[in-house]
């Protein structure tokens, strides 16, 4: 197989602590090097993140004092390439060896427009409460983008790692939250696809605590407010019939009716309970709802002491969730979330 040439961005803001283990990792991809191209974007870092990149000429390197976010700092990199193929990761993310190889082969394709590759959390015997909880939500995400392959395109692809025809990149504003997200769906709206390759893989190491989970949830779910606007086009349903059913199947009911469905039916199954005659089923309904808030507050409690909740992270997280949901877009409403965010504080690394 001849080997597409491949530009690979990473975003580098204040990453010191990691950079020289992901410059190894970045080394070590298993892919032609007079075909890889390395751009590393280490604007308004100041901890001296451009030294430690300056140190390997094979690197190009992109500095500049000014933090402007993570999209202008995406776009200032876009400048520099001159490869049909763009690959994007974080710097805390580690990507397998094969990855690049493993996305190219999609690009035979020409209905591919771009490739999201699956986000794993690191996972040991030291894992927290709060990595498992977090690994277990990602085992999900993996699982639906699959399906969501199966049926059409991705919808929205994660930002450790996903890659897309250098020329579909799309013209925006640098104060988007979730460039990824919006960058792959401006993609599918062009009436290209986004598929799934899960042997392209970046890891990376869980939150530090659950309230830096909690925070870097509360963002991505402003984030996600915000990308409303920017994909409108995604609601056509004539011009879109799928991407848009997936769209609103996958994403709006789920950021903006769940978490108020969830309100709105435990008080409708109580009034119906305690102020009209019903049937049985009803007050077993409400049984059901308060025995899985039940388990939700215990797992809540068992996780906030550092300690794995097994079997009861499951309703835990959900409504962690969607707590943060709401969280998030009251913070949306109140324009206090912007693109120069505090980074969550990860567990370190090995």
């Amino acid at each position: 197989m001849e080997w597409l040439p491949v530009t690979l961005i990473i975003a580098a803001y204040n990453e010191g602590s990691i950079l020289e283990k992901k410059v190894k990792n970045t080394l070590d991809i298993d892919y032609p090097p007079e075909k890889l191209k390395v751009i590393f974007v280490t604007d308004g870092s100041t901890d001296g993140s451009e030294t430690i990149i300056g140190k390997y000429p094979s690197f190009l390197l992109l500095h500049q004092p000014e933090r402007r976010g993570k999209l202008a700092a995406i776009k200032r990199a876009i400048g520099q390439v001159r490869t049909p193929i763009v690959v994007f990761s974080d710097a805390n993310a580690m990507l397998n060896r094969e990855c690049i190889q493993k996305i190219v082969r999609h690009y035979n394709n020409p209905a591919t427009g771009g490739v999201a590759g699956e986000k794993k959390i690191t996972g040991s015997k030291q894992q927290s409460a709060v990595g498992m909880a977090e690994g277990l939500y990602w085992n999900y995400e993996s699982f639906m983008k699959k399906q969501d392959a199966a049926f059409n395109t991705v919808v929205g692809a994660a930002g450790e790692l996903f890659s897309i025809r250098t020329d579909l990149f799309p013209e925006l504003g640098e104060n988007i939250i979730l460039d990824d997200f919006v960058i792959s769906m401006k993609v599918c709206i062009r009436g290209y696809k986004i598929d799934y390759e899960p042997q392209a893989f970046a890891t990376e190491w869980p939150s530090l605590s659950l309230g830096e989970e909690g925070k870097r949830k509360v963002r991505i779910s402003a984030g996600a407010y915000q990308s409303i606007a920017y994909l409108k086009s995604a609601l056509n349903v004539f011009k879109h019939p799928l991407l848009s059913f997936q769209y609103i199947s996958r994403r709006l009911l789920r950021w903006i009716f769940c978490p108020l469905m969830l309100v709105i039916l435990l008080t409708a199954n109580i009034l119906i309970v305690f102020t009209i005659a019903s049937p049985a089923f009803y007050t077993f309904f409400l049984y059901g709802q308060l025995s899985f808030y039940m388990m939700a507050l215990l797992g809540w409690l068992i996780t906030s002491t550092g300690k794995k909740a097994g079997v009861l992270t499951i309703p835990f997280y959900f409504v962690f969730m969607n707590y943060c949901l709401a969280k998030g877009f009251i913070q949306f409403l109140n324009g206090k979330q912007t693109v120069l965010w505090e980074k969550s504080i990860r567990q370190a690394t090995e």
